[in-house]
């Protein structure tokens, strides 16, 4: 605000004073107004455009809202009962809710349009997501709601049949499925692939990419760090290894039994192991995709992944032939695809004569891919979203 004026001693009289005061007064109302204004038009936009509430109930969920739309959520504590976040893309209002207190009838739904995140795996994971689709449809039925999409974790073998009834297509009310692994019913029109991303549930971070991860030598050409089941193709990669002494050049830590939560150590050697290796070797487990493409990816250290269908119903979808992995595929992600793991010496063989300098332009490039590939999903979602939930314009 204006003090009185004062200079040479205090006898200098400002006769403009009264005038100024009055001017300002006028000036902080016109603030105001404008102010006032703006609100309500920024308002009247909002009301025009999409509200969108997603609730997280599977773990991919955080994928969605902290990988591919870089978004946060309050508390941080990964143990939270309850946390939610919020962000404006496109022409649409996101806020996001995850957490164990977020229950069907005990939290309040603030938009028209609902993403559900949900959990398909396996029958116990079905049961209760049938029960979210369920207060979903009430919703719908009650006209609280207007559309909802899914984001499902799909089985590993893609055997969704149970989905299938809930689709607008099949006469249910989700009006779009993005689904993950390759289900034989994407169709780019309401069934999308979805990328099964980092192990969230493991509460795998958001990795920034810095100088040193893309500038310095790494101690390993490669890692393996994972469970090695009997007559799967990770014995023959492990007596590979074994047989040519490469693996006293890469990081290798198999175990006989899969370990759904990794202790401290465990887990800070995984990032550790594939910081420090030039590339990342994923063998095939029940289904091609797995969380560790992605988290190679956030280290720079590149995946040479064993390209074979894995048995189930995954594949041959009516467009696409390049399963498995043809999200990635078709994203063209930068990647070593291989058949057998007999072609791997000659990899490494290569690899060793690689220069540094070489090394960082293939890091630069795998992490500037893999940062447009989430800048495109998230992209591809909204739009999908919007071309979906508002009513068009062409009327």
């Amino acid at each position: 605000g204006f003090t009185d004026h004062v200079a040479l001693g205090n006898e200098e009289w400002n006769p403009w004073d009264a005038d100024e005061k009055n001017e300002l007064a006028a000036s902080q109302q016109r603030y105001e107004a404008n102010l006032k204004m703006i609100k309500y038009a920024r308002s009247h936009l909002e009301q025009t455009s999409l509200r969108v509430q997603i609730w997280g109930k599977a773990a991919i969920g955080l994928y969605l809202w902290q990988h591919i739309f870089g978004g946060h959520l309050e508390p941080a504590d990964v143990t939270a009962q309850w946390r939610e976040g919020s962000q404006k893309a496109g022409k649409t209002y996101f806020s996001f809710l995850t957490g164990p207190s977020v229950v069907p009838g005990y939290f309040s739904v603030e938009a028209e349009h609902v993403v559900l995140v949900l959990n398909g795996r396996e029958p116990a994971k079905i049961a209760y997501a049938t029960q979210w689709l369920h207060y979903a449809q009430t919703l719908m039925e009650t006209r609280k709601i207007q559309h909802v999409a899914v984001v499902l974790l799909g089985n590993e073998q893609c055997n969704n049949a149970w989905i299938q009834p809930y689709l607008k297509r099949n006469g249910g009310f989700v009006n779009l499925l993005f689904v993950t692994y390759d289900y034989a019913f994407v169709n780019e029109e309401d069934i999308f692939q979805w990328p099964l991303g980092v192990a969230t549930y493991r509460s795998f971070p958001v990795v920034e990419p810095s100088w040193s991860m893309l500038r310095d030598p790494r101690s390993y050409l490669c890692n393996f760090l994972g469970t090695v089941y009997k007559n799967s193709s990770r014995e023959t990669l492990m007596k590979i290894l074994k047989q040519d002494g490469l693996d006293k050049l890469c990081w290798i830590a198999a175990r006989e039994q899969w370990q759904p939560q990794e202790t401290n150590e465990s887990f800070k050697n995984y990032q550790d192991a594939l910081l420090q290796s030039d590339l990342t070797l994923c063998p095939v487990g029940i289904n091609t995709e797995c969380y560790r493409i992605y988290e190679a990816c956030s280290y720079g250290s590149l995946p040479v992944i064993e390209d074979v269908m894995t048995p189930g119903d995954c594949g041959n979808s009516s467009m696409y032939h390049s399963a498995p992995l043809q999200l990635l595929k078709t994203m063209g992600a930068p990647f070593i695809f291989i058949k057998n793991w007999k072609e791997l010496p000659a990899i490494l063989e290569k690899e060793k004569k690689m220069s540094l300098q070489e090394k960082i332009q293939r890091r630069k490039k795998l992490l500037e891919w893999y940062q447009n590939f989430k800048a495109r999903l998230r992209q591809k979602f909204i739009n999908t979203l919007e071309n979906s939930f508002l009513p068009s314009e062409k009327g």
